[in-house]
């Protein structure tokens, strides 16, 4: 479980996040939804120790996150856009990434079996095509067996069947007990994959909750307009 409190950053005169309280459960799928400008990069950049707020607190599992990195070796990131050597092959991008972490960890080498990623594997990442760049993220993501994986985008670039497999896969570790944290603009992706949804606006948290409960709240079956009323009712009080 992931605790927040009292979570302030700033950029200059510019207060990012104001105050972020909240709590993100484990073994679930949590979608983190808000306009551009909300603090929604912020705040996972804070969780994966990139940046460093100002003030309050944040917890994994009881253990507040300091300066000892440990506790990364937990998490898998699967960022929009990764800034991968381009001069690597794939190949030699997953043993270097095995080299960090330690030779001796188990891995998960689900995705790549079922990306058919083997031949790609072979070539610089400098010219694969953006999807199969993409798969060759997810499967890096979750190759250490991560506690906690976060998904930016995740299916950006990704084609129907690619797309469906990475989907199956996060429901099957969710299963697992593992927690996902997802940020993307498609609603119909996190009506399909998401337990929890929290909204950002002006770095505020305005909804954390359920998905079900949010269209039950502004009594709407269709996420979309769900979140579309929620935003107007918030920004209108």
């Amino acid at each position: 479980m992931i605790r927040i409190e009292g979570l302030i950053k700033r950029f200059g005169a510019l207060e990012v996040l104001r105050g972020i309280d909240l709590t993100i459960a484990a073994g679930r799928v949590t979608a983190i939804i808000g306009p551009n400008g909300a603090g929604k990069t912020t705040l996972i950049k804070i969780l994966l120790g990139l940046a460093r707020p100002d003030r309050g607190t944040l917890m994994i599992d009881g253990q507040p996150v300091g300066d000892d990195p440990a506790y990364r070796a937990r998490i898998g990131y699967m960022p929009q856009i990764a800034r991968f050597p381009q001069n690597l092959t794939g190949t030699e991008l997953l043993a270097m990434l095995r080299d960090l972490r330690g030779g001796s960890r188990a891995t998960d080498e689900e995705l790549i079996h079922r990306f058919a990623l083997a031949p790609e594997l072979a070539k610089p990442l400098r010219t694969l095509s953006g999807g199969n760049r993409q798969k060759v993220n997810a499967a890096a993501a979750f190759l250490f067996d991560p506690d906690l994986i976060v998904l930016d985008e995740p299916t950006a670039g990704l084609d129907p069947v690619s797309s469906g497999i990475l989907k199956d896969k996060v429901r099957s570790a969710r299963a697992e007990g593992k927690s996902f944290i997802l940020t993307t603009h498609i609603m119909s992706e996190i009506d399909e994959l998401a337990d929890d949804v929290v909204l950002l606006l002006d770095g505020q948290v305005r909804f954390a909750g359920p998905v079900h409960d949010l269209k039950v709240r502004t009594r709407q079956l269709n996420l979309e307009r769900a979140i579309a009323q929620l935003m107007l009712h918030t920004e209108a009080a």
